[in-house]
């Protein structure tokens, strides 16, 4: 962990706000004061600066006051409203508590439908890579001003773990209200904290919290061990800690509970289709196709494809599914799912000389496509 030069830290709403809605300056303030002091250390050991991603919720939580919302909405369109009031809110606390220390900010705002695309991925990460690069803090969150429920990320400790990914981080530091992973209610007597996680084996027979405290965010620890599985799995070390607690986890002392990575990195752009994407639709395939993509991790033909089902588009994320129904694997489709009728069963020869040259290619191409279940 003292090793880490590129390092993604999440803060959760709980962190930054007062329960009833707005910002508690305090609180960011101490946040900026230990991750500004982390990004010095380099300096400090004769290196450069570490650099900090921060991935921060708090957007909804800081309109709610302002627009004088007792709570957190459920309908989508006033939760929006609330996240573009708080945005604002939160970047410009964020750019005034950095400026004490000579540090810029930039705002990157994601939804899923920008990073599950190739196209898409290669700007998130060329943006972020830029923005460490000229010795800014990159402030990311997710686009809850205009997302829908379709292209959702659904929390930002997910999101957290696929910036980490993206970026190629070293260590994902997950701040909340909750100083670690407890074996039972932390609340309770009886109950220890877990401080090393080395596999799913350790989490066996552990019950998880599904809700946090404040009420004001959307995770609860369920969403936070989860991240931390996709970021280990990845090849990214985890640190679960509380935010009153970030300076211990970033220095690497004995808090919270440490994931240790179980996992290689993969190409990224699969790890956003694995845990990010929403597919648009469905293709069933025939047994050989499902032994052919899954087996033998060929591209998708349309010979082996039985049906179709859902609306979606060239590019769309789509769920490949067996016989039974069962999605074993997801990609992007090369065809409108209103082209797809004339396409199944048949040879990508034969349909190059009915419909001509562009039709002789993969339906899903195997470097666009992820195995969920082998």
């Amino acid at each position: 962990m003292a090793r880490a030069r590129r390092i993604v830290v999440k803060v959760g709403s709980s962190s930054l706000t007062t329960a009833s809605g707005g910002l508690d300056a305090d609180r960011v303030d101490a946040l900026v004061d230990v991750l500004a002091g982390v990004r010095g250390e380099g300096r400090g050991e004769g290196g450069p600066e570490k650099e900090i991603v921060l991935v921060s919720s708090g957007a909804i939580a800081a309109g709610l006051a302002p627009l004088g919302l007792a709570r957190r909405p459920r309908d989508l369109a006033r939760q929006q409203a609330a996240a573009s009031v708080g945005q604002g809110l939160l970047v410009a606390r964020y750019t005034a508590s950095f400026a004490r220390y000579g540090v810029r900010v930039g705002q990157v705002l994601l939804t899923t439908d920008d990073t599950s695309r190739r196209a898409h991925y290669r700007n998130a990460y060329r943006t972020l890579d830029q923005l460490l690069g000229m010795g800014a803090v990159p402030v990311v969150n997710e686009n809850d001003t205009v997302a829908t429920d379709e292209i959702r990320f659904g929390d930002n400790d997910r999101l957290a773990a696929l910036v980490a990914h993206l970026v190629r981080a070293d260590l994902l530091v997950l701040l909340s209200d909750v100083d670690g992973l407890y074996d039972g209610d932390p609340s309770k007597p009886g109950t220890s904290r877990i401080a090393e996680v080395r596999g799913p084996a350790d989490l066996a027979g552990i019950s998880i919290g599904s809700t946090g405290k404040a009420g004001v965010g959307t995770g609860g620890m369920v969403t936070k061990v989860e991240a931390a599985r996709i970021a280990a799995a990845a090849g990214v070390p985890v640190v679960l800690t509380s935010a009153s607690r970030a300076a211990d986890g970033l220095a690497g002392r004995d808090t919270g509970t440490y994931f240790h990575s179980t996992g290689r990195r993969s190409a990224g752009r699969l790890l956003w289709l694995a845990h990010a994407s929403t597919p648009r639709g469905a293709l069933i395939l025939d047994d050989g196709a499902v032994r052919a993509v899954v087996e033998r991790r060929t591209s998708l033909l349309p010979a082996g494809i039985a049906a179709v089902e859902g609306e979606f588009t060239a590019g769309d994320p789509v769920e490949l599914r067996d016989t039974e129904g069962r999605a074993v694997a997801r990609g992007l489709v090369s065809f409108d799912a209103k082209e797809m009728p004339q396409l199944l069963g048949r040879s990508t020869r034969e349909l190059a000389r009915e419909l001509g040259p562009a039709y002789e290619r993969e339906v899903v191409h195997r470097d666009d496509l992820v195995i969920l279940h082998p």
